[in-house]
């Protein structure tokens, strides 16, 4: 069983590895506008020079540094005041050098500042009312906020602001895709943004004065493996052209070219590489700026056979290593009741580990993003129904029939394989349809870590808050949730009316 589990592991890692060799240089990006559009900037840039790949919307600050420590990218854009009290959990703000001291021990390093400051700021819905500083949200403790999930949990966040300026409030999470609808819809009265988002000016929001001088400042710039470089040195020095010609403005406009215009992020980065970036290379194969499209014209958009092609093979392997090691599993609990509550309470407890929390988990854990840690965590996931359904449908068998079969003097093995399962397949089967429909909408969190699949689509739209692509990314799963359950139903159907032996009565 566990031989099979590994060689499957292994053609998905040897199918992941073919992807992409060492000669590719990786980049980056995590799941927000901004970085997606310099991720496709300093692809642009470096693709002339190098075979250059976006490994996008990869995830918050911890999945995209451990995929950077892992060697499975080799630079993002990363922010000064991210690395300072994020990462390296400085206090104080430290120096550049410092900074590079302490990171030149983990094999990377901090070069190429691209011109602008994206410092975190508060904001609320413009008017003469309310706070216009964060002091004066302390005395005004009926004020919702809704902060995501990153700025709750980051040292240079929530925690120490509230201890800053002495704030009551409890936060609610909220993905920074949607904090402005929520805000616009009154449902929240506090945000936080970063100082280049486009819809500040856009929703004439009012950015509340940090008086007291909390956040650092967030400086962008390339956080890389230090090999880099040197394995590719004409793509890096393109690369490092970049430095200080990125202005605030020219952010905030390619962000609202996403956000408000609905224009892709390749054609975003391709437009100003051919506008501003003298001496870098824009690729001559990047898309046009194209109209917003529809619904219909987003889910049938030309990537759609590539992500389905993706999200099928993740499902039919998360779904096929479930079975492998889950009806073994689900036999041995029925015939061994001392071991039936603990080895469905540890597969129980699996499931309840948080899709993200796992990624992030098995990235340093396997030494890789992709396709084998979406696997694993598929796997994880589909592995209870399987197992609950086989031990059930082995502990429905008649005993009369055990005994039966006993008599005619088969084995143990005999009775399992011509007797046991087979009388109990229709209820196996039918927790493998479970396994199979919950796997079809799990493998969207494969897109996270650079997989592939629906997923993509629909982290795009969170991030833009663009509901036809989060619908472009739903519906093709949905289908192909109805689809997976059609065919065990007709599965189920088939198994049902199979004849019987010539000796049947």
């Amino acid at each position: 069983m566990w031989g099979a589990l590994a060689a499957l592991l292994c053609v998905a890692a040897g199918a992941q590895a073919a992807d992409g060799d060492g000669a590719t240089l990786r980049i980056g990006s995590k799941r927000f506008t901004e970085s997606y559009i310099l991720g496709e900037i300093l692809t642009q840039a470096a693709a002339p020079f190098a075979k250059a790949e976006h490994r996008q919307g990869l995830g918050n600050t911890a999945i995209v540094l451990a995929a950077l420590e892992a060697g499975k990218i080799d630079l993002y854009p990363e922010y000064i005041g991210t690395i300072d009290q994020e990462i390296l959990k400085h206090p104080k703000a430290a120096t550049l050098e410092q900074i590079r001291r302490e990171l030149a021990p983990l094999g990377l390093g901090v070069a190429v500042p691209l011109g602008f400051n994206n410092t975190y700021a508060l904001a609320m819905r413009g008017g003469a009312d309310g706070a216009h500083t964060l002091s004066e949200l302390a005395a005004l403790p009926a004020l919702r906020f809704g902060l995501s999930h990153e700025f709750i949990g980051r040292a240079d966040g929530w925690p120490g602001l509230r201890q800053r300026y002495g704030l009551p409030q409890q936060p609610r999470g909220l993905d920074h895709g949607i904090a402005y609808e929520a805000l616009v819809q009154r449902q929240v009265d506090v945000i936080d943004i970063y100082s280049t988002d486009a819809k500040i000016k856009q929703l004439g929001l009012r950015v509340l004065d940090d008086d007291r001088a909390y956040f650092p400042r967030y400086d962008a710039v390339l956080l890389y493996r230090l090999d880099a470089a040197t394995r590719f040195p004409a793509a890096w020095r393109a690369i490092a052209q970049l430095e200080g010609r990125i202005k605030a403005d020219d952010m905030i406009a390619m962000n609202a070219a996403a956000e408000i215009d609905g224009k892709g992020f390749a054609a975003i980065a391709h437009d100003w590489l051919a506008r501003h970036a003298a001496g870098a290379a824009a690729s001559s194969s990047a898309p046009a700026g194209a109209p917003r499209a529809g619904l219909l014209a987003k889910i049938f958009a030309p990537d759609l056979w590539p992500l389905t092609r993706q999200h099928l093979t993740l499902v039919l392997l998360g779904v096929v290593l479930a079975c492998v090691a889950g009806i073994p599993l689900g036999v041995l609990a029925a015939y061994a009741p001392r071991l039936r509550q603990p080895l469905l309470a540890l597969v129980g407890v699996l499931q309840t580990v948080p899709s993200l929390a796992l990624l992030a988990l098995l990235i340093p854990l396997l030494g890789m993003i992709g396709t084998v840690p979406a696997l694993v965590a598929l796997f994880v996931y589909a592995l209870l129904p399987v197992v609950r359904n086989t031990c059930t449908g082995m502990l429905q068998v008649a005993p009369g029939l055990r005994l039966a079969a006993s008599a005619l003097g088969l084995r143990p093995w005999q009775r399992l394989v011509h007797v046991d399962v087979p009388l109990a397949l229709p209820v196996i089967l039918a927790g493998v349809k479970t396994a199979a429909v919950m796997s079809v909408g799990t493998a969207t969190i494969a897109a996270f870590i650079g997989a592939g699949g629906y997923g993509e689509r629909i982290t795009i739209g969170l991030a833009l808050n663009d509901n036809d692509m989060l619908l472009a990314g739903a519906i093709p799963a949905a289908a192909l949730a109805l689809l997976t359950q059609g065919g065990f139903e007709l599965m189920e159907w088939l198994l049902l009316r199979r004849p019987r032996g010539r000796g049947a009565v």
